[in-house]
């Protein structure tokens, strides 16, 4: 079964979303930072190697959301869903983007007001009960 991760970017009440590039078959939705676990590829080693790739930043690992499932291409997919420590905020010092045009930092209940690629829908109710914990917790 393929895998694929999503990152959960957290800072100051916000999440990182990201506005894909307007080719392919999720071309221009929405989306939470992530992609394709290569084979042999841990998923920590998939975050930092996409985060790397897509964003031109070093991320840190922090733990694991969720997993979640969804079917691409007629095939079904794991989406291990990470909490991400970013080394800064891309607002000052800009993000060098390659799958994407723009990104933002959202409150994660406007995340459903965006087109949001499905697979990551699948997973919002776990993402905001985790963010709704680190919420209290602070």
């Amino acid at each position: 079964m393929k895998r694929s991760i999503a990152c959960i970017a957290y800072e100051n009440g916000k999440v990182l979303i990201a506005h894909r590039n307007p080719t392919g078959q999720m071309g221009g939705r929405w989306e939470f930072p992530g992609g394709k676990v290569e084979n042999d590829e841990s998923d920590e080693t998939s975050i930092i190697r996409e985060m790397s790739e897509e964003f031109g930043i070093s991320v840190k690992v922090i733990s694991k959301i969720t997993t979640g499932s969804f079917i691409h291409n007629g095939a079904e997919s794991l989406l291990e869903v990470y909490l991400i420590k970013v080394p800064h905020d891309g607002l000052s010092t800009k993000y060098a983007l390659t799958e994407h045009t723009e990104y933002k930092w959202v409150n994660i209940n406007d995340i459903p007001k965006d087109n949001f690629v499905d697979s990551d829908l699948s997973i919002y109710p776990e993402v905001v009960k985790f963010i709704d914990n680190i919420s209290k917790e602070n």
